[in-house]
């Protein structure tokens, strides 16, 4: 399996763990990442030129001006689909993006990957995936870290969109999403209606292309053995208070069968 990993970045100078990306692709020859720098005004652009010099696995697309993290993400998906960036020229089988912050640590992608491609079930009846989505579930044994309030407010976030989708979605929000190629290029072409509701969307046009019975079978929500709330992030809780209005446009602009 090749794997490449959009990493959207703005403003990260001080928060980009470097050593953390640089260690893991030396481990994992397979996955390769491509950081979408999304206009920063800070040096990041600079971080990131000196960050992709240091091995031929990690990539980078500067995106000017800035755009928001969902055409950030929009970008980077595209181009890693239909560019041939990785080594050899190969394009990848999957393709994730992945918050910069790592609050959804990197360990996390090779046991989604297994997921996708149905090796983490019975081998000889496997069921692969289109989508596998980080899923925050709170439970015993699991380091899963997140403030109260933020949660609470999720948690009634995910069941308003459960109902407006008809889907049993647990997490919609998790920074940590993976997808076949060819699902990345039938559903991450148009530009996104929301700003920070883009992954609402993706559900959305995925179920509008493929149906309800494959948007039920075909995705699956990963329990993450590990996210913490990382400082500094651009999402504010003020921000989940102009939820309604947002999925009030993906509700208008999306037709699919419930």
């Amino acid at each position: 399996m090749k794997i490449l990993i959009v990493v959207p970045c703005y403003n990260e100078s001080e928060r980009l763990r470097q050593e953390d990306f640089v260690q893991f692709v030396e481990r994992h020859e397979d996955i390769e990442f491509l950081f979408a720098n999304d206009g920063s005004r800070d040096n990041t652009l600079e971080v990131l030129q000196q960050l992709c010099t240091r091995h031929p696995h990690l990539h980078l697309l500067d995106i000017q001006p800035n755009g928001g993290k969902a055409e950030a993400v929009r970008k980077g998906m595209l181009y890693g689909a239909e560019t041939p960036i990785m080594d050899g020229g190969i394009k990848p089988d999957y393709i994730a993006f992945w918050d910069a912050d790592l609050a959804t640590p990197l360990f996390e992608i090779p046991r989604m990957a297994e997921w996708m491609a149905g090796q983490a079930l019975d081998a000889n009846s496997p069921h692969t995936y289109d989508i596998v989505m980080g899923t925050r579930l709170l439970r015993l044994g699991a380091k899963v870290k997140r403030k109260k309030m933020r949660h609470y407010l999720g948690r009634c976030f995910a069941t308003c969109v459960s109902i407006m989708l008809n889907l049993p979605v647990y997490d919609s929000q998790c920074g940590a999403k993976m997808f076949t190629t060819e699902v990345v290029r039938n559903i991450f072409q148009e530009s996104f209606s929301t700003r920070w509701l883009f992954d609402v969307e993706l559900l959305a046009r995925y179920q509008q292309r493929y149906g309800h019975k494959n948007a039920c079978e075909q995705i699956y929500e990963f329990p993450l053995f590990q996210w913490i709330d990382i400082d500094g992030s651009k999402l504010k809780s003020r921000d989940f208070f102009k939820a309604p209005i947002e999925l009030l446009r993906i509700k208008r602009r999306y037709k699919f069968n419930k």
